[in-house]
């Protein structure tokens, strides 16, 4: 058995089938499903437990315990960190004058293999750990002396989301690794388009960490290699990643515009865009009479008319004051009059009809008053128990309850 959010889970599952043996793994709730059926697919029964690595690794311990099982740790085990350190020997035997190497930290597995033997080899090669500047536990675990558990960990790069690194591992990291760098979800998110466009590759937000972390390293001339950790990306991550990324860069943004309301508005502003070779993705159009200090409520259908309901219509919006408690009558007036018992069978009916008018009122909050006016005229709910109709001849349910629905 192990907890792993990705790449030790599938080494795991396939070692297991490899050996005839039976594999579990604890994965995160928030593992992307691509992980969790990669994993599946190669024979490891999958059980989804806490949010983080560290729920999910303390499921595991308990499930190991409980079955008897062989629990095989993702990264605070030396012998699991040795055959991570493997990429430094490919490395070198690739790329023997080597300056920088740039590894992911989650745990600490992959940075202490890698350090270790990269400074084993060669001890003027700088080793270069890079966390996500929301889970950064080896970092401040090197500021404190020991190793620490974070209060909760935030980042998009699922796969180093740990709270605490390994304890076998701390020793190593503190000799071999010359700096640890954060980085940002945002610049994982810049990352990751630059990896698409330019290079065709896609990584996973965890292998990104070193791409990211090239922009804050002075290494002009040098020999620069970073490891990209992984690629286990599904299609609505990744798909979510490009949106903001082309947000970030300004490729994608949203333009709001006051028009008169009057046929040809929207056209000019199509032709503006146009003319800078822009494409509309959406288009939202909300009408409504705009005055000074007075804010638009949404509308959706709804309510009624007194008068045999002629004419429909729905308010919504929050009120901005609460009805006190101690004020529980609600009254309403208008030319007809009506109940309260009259007023609930009048909703549900108006909320039944298929076609309705709609009316775009405007409100503000005046003092004690709740004001909404329209075409027909102007509604004064005072104090928020009580409702004059005026001119528009509706009927509005009294009181905060109602008024936000």
């Amino acid at each position: 058995i192990t907890a792993s959010a990705g790449n030790h889970a599938q080494g795991v599952a396939y070692a297991a089938r490899l050996a005839g043996v039976k594999a579990t793994v604890v994965m995160p709730t928030t593992t992307p499903l691509i992980k969790v059926n990669r994993t599946k697919g190669y024979g490891a029964d999958v059980v989804l437990e806490g949010d983080v690595f560290d729920e999910a690794c303390a499921h595991a311990y308990k499930l190991a315990e409980e079955h008897g099982y062989t629990f095989v740790h993702p990264f605070d085990d030396l012998d699991v960190a040795a055959g991570q350190g493997s990429i430094a020997m490919e490395i070198i035997k690739e790329l023997p004058t080597v300056d920088y190497i740039l590894v992911p930290i989650g745990g600490g597995g992959l940075c202490t293999g890698v350090s270790t033997l990269a400074k084993m080899l060669n001890p003027k090669i700088k080793v270069i750990g890079v966390e996500p500047a929301g889970a950064s536990c080896m970092k401040e675990s090197l500021r404190q002396g020991k190793v620490v558990t974070l209060p909760q960990v935030n980042t998009i790069a699922d796969g180093t989301a740990v709270k605490r690194p390994g304890e076998k591992l701390f020793p190593y990291i503190q000799e071999n690794v010359d700096e640890i760098i954060t980085i940002d979800d945002n610049e994982l998110i810049v990352a990751f388009l630059d990896m698409v466009e330019n290079h065709k590759m896609i990584v996973e937000n965890s292998g990104l960490l070193t791409v990211a972390a090239l922009k804050h390293i002075k290494a002009e001339k040098k020999k620069v290699v970073s490891i990209l950790s992984g690629g286990n990306m599904d299609v609505i991550t990744l798909s979510s990643i490009v949106q903001h990324g082309l947000i970030q860069r300004d490729r994608v943004f949203t333009v709001s515009v006051l028009l008169p309301d009057k046929p040809g508005e929207l056209a000019r502003v199509s032709s503006l865009l146009a003319e800078q070779h822009g494409n509309i993705i959406k288009l939202d159009v909300v009408r409504f009479t705009y005055h000074q200090d007075i804010v638009p409520f949404r509308q959706q259908t709804v309510l009624q008319n007194l008068r045999h309901l002629k004419r429909h219509f729905a308010l919504r919006g929050t009120v901005g004051k609460r009805h006190s408690a101690g004020n529980r009558n609600r009254r309403s007036r208008s030319g007809a009059g009506g109940s309260a018992s009259h007023l609930g069978r009048s909703v549900r009916m108006a909320q039944r009809l298929d076609a309705a008018s709609s009316l775009c009122p405007v409100a503000r909050i005046d003092a004690d008053r709740l004001i909404l006016s329209g075409s027909g005229g102007t509604l004064v709910q005072n104090r928020f128990s009580t409702v004059n109709l005026g001119k528009l001849g509706i009927l509005i349910v009294c009181g905060q309850t109602d008024l936000r629905t």
